[in-house]
């Protein structure tokens, strides 16, 4: 029942180590003390729906060299604690980032939301690694690879579960304070990618029915909604060794940080965002006509008009998907050609919390 009391320590307003957000307004549950952070239904109807992501898995790296060992690996910053001798202290930072390990060649390997987990004295500071479950084991061989003499230890962690939480209304404008929790063994987040993707909690417990108002979806559901807002997620929207971070969005969901130390694969990331020459982008994608009985398959060309290619497509559930496409072709008519022989009408959209610049 761990996350009942995370849930319910989710408070407006309430003090303790949380970090606020902003949460649109039509996503406003109201949020009284002691009230459960999923289980209450706001003035306007909003209300929350929860997943439970069985393809996700947690990995723990901890340690005195933790911190160093995952920066020298890491495109991004970590969620690392605010100073502790400031005479005002600042809001506590947040407790996920998203990340990806590259090889040496630039090209992604795995993506990750990190966590900072709960600090324990007199445990050395420890983090989370959320990932694909395909990916847990070489993701594992790969830490171990570059680990050499430093003080770290890394360990699956089959008791934690990774849970999604989504609202049932679309975004607005005018935020809503909101706390990140922690507890013990579990940690309620904002995910980092965008605000449209919800919240992630990662907890020991494997059933959140306990939560009252709170609806369990269907993670097929939870897929066709980022699928739509044009996230990727795991080896089959990230192929290890070969998507291009930038190509793959990963400036636009906060995913990198351009003034940290190195990290391996550093230089390809780092000359391409200073060009500021990216030709092709993953877009959501959504598909009409007569679709494969089971689906479209991966890297099927997607052509123009005129026959000639755009782009591949990538991954997808049900009639939504992603697909790398050359920007400039995005707006004209687009197809896949089954191996049926039939065409499949492909739609591109850029998702309104993309850079203007994008759009």
């Amino acid at each position: 029942m761990a996350a009942a009391t995370l849930f319910r320590g989710a408070a407006l307003g309430r003090a303790g180590p949380a970090w606020r957000w902003q949460l649109p307004a039509a996503q406003r549950p109201r949020l009284a003390h002691g009230s459960n952070f999923l289980g209450r239904t706001s003035a306007d109807g909003t209300a929350w729906t929860y997943f439970r992501l069985h393809e996700r898995g947690v990995l723990r790296v901890r340690g005195p060299d933790a911190a160093s060992f995952l920066l020298g690996l890491l495109t991004n910053e970590l969620p690392l604690p605010g100073p502790e001798d400031c005479a005002v202290p600042p809001p506590a930072p947040a407790r996920a980032a998203y990340a990806h390990f590259l090889n040496v060649q630039g090209r992604t390997l795995y993506d990750v939301l990190v966590y900072r987990s709960p600090e324990l004295a007199p445990e050395p500071l420890s983090f989370l690694l959320e990932c694909d479950r395909a990916a847990l084991n070489p993701l594992q061989q790969h830490l171990a690879l570059y680990r050499i003499r430093r003080k770290v230890v890394v360990e699956s962690c089959s008791e934690l579960h990774v849970w999604a939480a989504l609202p049932r209304a679309a975004p607005a404008v005018h935020p809503v304070p909101l706390w990140e929790r922690t507890e013990a063994t579990s940690i309620l987040a904002r995910d980092p990618r965008t605000a449209h993707m919800g919240w992630r909690l990662i907890t020991p417990d494997e059933d959140l029915a306990f939560v009252p108002g709170a609806r369990l979806g269907d993670t097929q559901d939870y897929h066709i909604h980022r699928y739509r807002q044009g996230v990727p997620e795991g080896v089959s929207d990230l192929p290890p060794g070969m998507a291009l971070p930038l190509e793959s969005n990963l400036a636009f969901m906060n995913g990198v940080s351009f003034t940290k130390g190195c990290y391996l694969g550093q230089e390809l990331t780092a000359r391409t965002h200073h060009t500021g020459v990216i030709r092709k982008r993953l877009f959501p994608v959504q598909l009409a006509g007569l679709l494969p009985a089971c689906r479209v398959d991966t890297g099927s060309p997607v052509l123009t008009a005129e026959g000639q290619t755009a782009g591949k497509f990538r991954a997808g559930q049900g009639d939504v998907g992603l697909a790398l496409l050359r920007s400039e072709k995005i707006k004209g008519p687009l197809h896949i050609k089954t191996s049926e022989g039939h065409s499949v009408i492909v739609t591109v959209s850029v998702p309104d919390w993309w850079p203007t610049a994008t759009q």
